[in-house]
């Protein structure tokens, strides 16, 4: 058990013929008395220092140990919306290309029947062109034939007739 300033202070020591000088040895007990109560109290300081810096150390490492914890939580929610994303592109890509193969198909249809009625339309004028052109030379022979010469005179006759 360590010594205490009381200790000290009620320290008894024998006498003897030649000892030493009481005067002086009660001056150095007393001198050891305060140096001893002063790195008690020294003691006692530097003790609820490194009570009070443990605290903070601990409540530092709480901190930290709160961050890290934050920082791997936003770090896996962040994978999680990166991975989300490229999922999401990934969807609209392909959507994207369905219906970029839709509209192609769509096109390709029409262009087919548009040029499937182009043909048709191609065959049509040239079924009237040939009807039209076997009328007008019809016409033209009915044109060139004797009986219209004489259907001219008979027309001037007949109003030569109607003059006198």
């Amino acid at each position: 058990m360590p010594l205490t300033p009381l200790d000290i202070h009620n320290k008894e020591f024998g006498r003897r013929l030649r000892g030493y000088d009481e005067d002086e040895v009660n001056e150095f007990l007393d001198q050891v008395i305060k140096d001893y109560e002063s790195i008690i109290r020294e003691n006692k300081e530097l003790q609820n220092q490194v009570l009070a810096l443990q605290e903070k150390l601990n409540h530092f490492a709480n901190i930290e140990e709160t961050l890290s914890k934050t920082i791997i939580v936003a770090q896996e929610a962040a994978d999680e919306v990166k991975n989300n994303s490229k999922k999401e592109a990934q969807l609209t890509i392909k959507e994207a290309e369905k219906n970029a193969d839709r509209i192609i198909n769509d096109s390709l249809a029409k262009s087919r029947k548009v040029a499937l009625e182009v043909e048709e339309l191609k065959k049509q004028a040239s079924i009237y062109r040939a009807r039209f052109r076997t009328l007008v030379e019809a016409q033209l022979e009915l044109l060139s034939q004797d009986g219209w010469n004489s259907l001219d005179e008979a027309s001037r006759e007949a109003a030569a007739n109607l003059d006198k």
